[in-house]
């Protein structure tokens, strides 16, 4: 299981905070979300200040093993999303 907050406790916590409905922090939280996947799919980025930086990357192919045969694979080139902590969140963090 994982630690942290589910989404409906992430939401029941930001209209605490907020002093709005659930339902209007359920939305807030929805168009949040879109936004994100809207701007990285079409910058490849997105930064959010205070916190990070949302980054689209390509990924080359190369070759692995599987583990369990010990036999070469190719795995294939694939994009993939990272999260970079920019460095005011790492030290309000640790």
């Amino acid at each position: 299981m994982a630690k942290g907050l589910s989404k409906s406790q992430f939401v029941a916590a930001l209209s605490e905070a907020w002093g709005i409905s659930k339902k209007e922090a359920q939305e807030g939280y929805d168009k949040f979300v879109a936004l994100v996947y809207e701007q990285v799919r079409g910058n490849g980025e997105l930064m959010l200040p205070g916190l990070g930086k949302v980054v689209k990357q390509h990924r080359a192919a190369r070759m692995g093993r599987n583990p369990a045969t010990g036999e070469q694979i190719h795995i294939a080139a694939k994009t993939v999303l990272k999260f970079r902590v920019n460095k005011a969140a790492k030290d309000a963090i640790l």
